[in-house]
């Protein structure tokens, strides 16, 4: 009775966090956290390599040109056109979130650890520098 009931509770879990993970991919409108404004829509996808990735496919502020490049990037992103960048990168699922990986900021060219989890039917995209971090809210798109 123990071990079925072990069993089963793991199956549950198993079944809970796989749905969550469905659940993050797709489409996500950015919200910036300072502005308030709606940046860009966001596609997250689950690779053949089983890890998490986000890459911009549509810009929604316009105020720097229709095809603005990342000019304060510093790798092989710089001065490569935002829209269809990959801004997260190599994101694992556990426990309920994707974390492990870096995400892109294009208007400061920075690049930073990331965590992100569902909350309330939103997104919480939270960027990691040192004890310092930004949140994020991305809302799903239908």
């Amino acid at each position: 009775m123990k071990k079925t009931f072990l069993i089963t509770f793991f199956l549950v879990f198993i079944t809970i966090i796989q749905l969550s993970a469905q659940e993050m991919v797709g489409e996500w409108k950015t919200i910036d956290d300072e502005t308030g404004k709606a940046k860009s829509i966001i596609k997250v996808y689950k690779a053949r390599n089983g890890k998490y990735y986000g890459q911009v496919v549509k810009l929604l502020d316009n105020s720097k040109g229709e095809n603005p490049l990342c000019t304060k990037c510093t790798d092989e992103r710089k001065n490569k056109p935002i829209l269809n960048m990959l801004i997260l990168n190599d994101m694992e699922l556990s426990s309920n979130q994707l974390s492990g990986g870096k995400i892109l900021d294009p208007a400061k060219g920075k690049e930073y650890t990331c965590k992100i989890w569902l909350e309330g039917g939103t997104l919480k995209v939270r960027g990691y520098w040192g004890v310092f971090y930004r949140t994020q809210t991305w809302y799903k798109i239908s």
